[in-house]
């Protein structure tokens, strides 16, 4: 079973007095980073948040957003209180500015109230501990709509590159029926030549031979058939499996492009160049898919 690296989650739940919200989503990146944008009250859980996540997931970009609001007012109304430094500050240059200029006015409550910065939210002191159990469990929810959205992904994923695999096993399948058909037919075409050159000359069939054991050696490709075919059956062990095999199955397709192209390189035959080319089209396919397997 394997997972995407693209998902999404949102969990919003109350606890202890707090509705918290946590959303994340992920996206394709080659390793493990993880984003968060939270309210600096908890900014010190921050290391903690990421270690969690951190033993969830093992790849990919990974933005979390969580929002704590208080549920203490059912108006929603945020409590608030008098920042009275700040008031008796105003006051005085008010009563300042009057004296100076002589004016008439009085500084009034009607005044005063004009100025929001004197009100502050009350602060109130919290249950850090309460507060940490209720979030870890709004994030380990999230974190499994999250998985399950990149397991769900996955799945498809999978089919397809199974998929491709099968078709990259019946072309390989063709190349190698088709290597001993490339020897004969070329000892056939070295065979008429030849005759076709001396015309009347005896022609040393020992010597034909020969040549045509050297080209026999070779363009003899069964080593990367055999080597290509194992490649094939770790890829489909990994795809039913269950830990992250991005960076395993990306190694293996380095290793089968490999394989194909010296199977190419050593084969003469417009046949199996073909073939290889559609090989090295599937497998270029596949590597673009599993940019987005953890």
């Amino acid at each position: 079973m394997i997972k995407s690296m693209t998902g999404f989650g949102r969990v919003e739940a109350v606890s202890a007095d707090k509705r918290i919200q946590v959303e994340m989503k992920s996206l394709n990146h080659r390793y493990l980073e993880i984003f968060l944008r939270m309210p600096a009250t908890i900014s010190f859980l921050e290391t903690e948040i990421k270690k969690k996540i951190g033993e969830r997931f093992s790849r990919g970009k990974i933005e979390v957003s969580i929002r704590i609001d208080n549920e203490g007012n059912q108006d929603g109304t945020q409590t608030l209180m008098l920042n009275l430094p700040l008031v008796r500050q105003y006051y005085s240059l008010l009563s300042q500015i009057k004296d100076e200029l002589n004016l008439p006015d009085e500084v009034t409550l009607n005044m005063m109230s004009g100025f929001r910065d004197l009100y502050v939210p009350k602060e109130v002191e919290e249950d850090l501990d309460c507060l940490w159990k209720g979030l870890e469990g709004i994030l380990a929810e999230a974190m499994d709509k999250l998985t399950d959205m990149r397991i769900t992904e996955g799945e498809a994923l999978g089919r397809d590159l199974a998929c491709r695999m099968d078709k990259i096993q019946q072309l390989l399948r063709i190349i190698a029926m088709r290597a001993p058909e490339v020897v004969v037919e070329y000892r056939q075409r070295l065979s008429d030549r030849v005759k076709e050159l001396t015309q009347s000359i005896i022609v040393d069939e020992a010597r034909i031979h020969q040549e045509v054991a050297i080209l026999a050696e070779k363009s003899d490709i069964t080593e990367e058939v055999v080597r290509l075919e194992s490649h094939i059956g770790q890829f489909m062990e990994l795809l039913e499996g269950e830990e992250a095999i991005g960076r395993k199955v990306d190694f293996l397709i380095q290793e089968m492009n490999r394989e194909v192209n010296t199977i190419g390189s050593k084969s003469g035959d417009a046949e199996t160049a073909r073939q290889v080319i559609e090989i090295k089209s599937e497998l270029a396919k596949v590597r673009e898919q599993i940019q987005n397997v953890e």
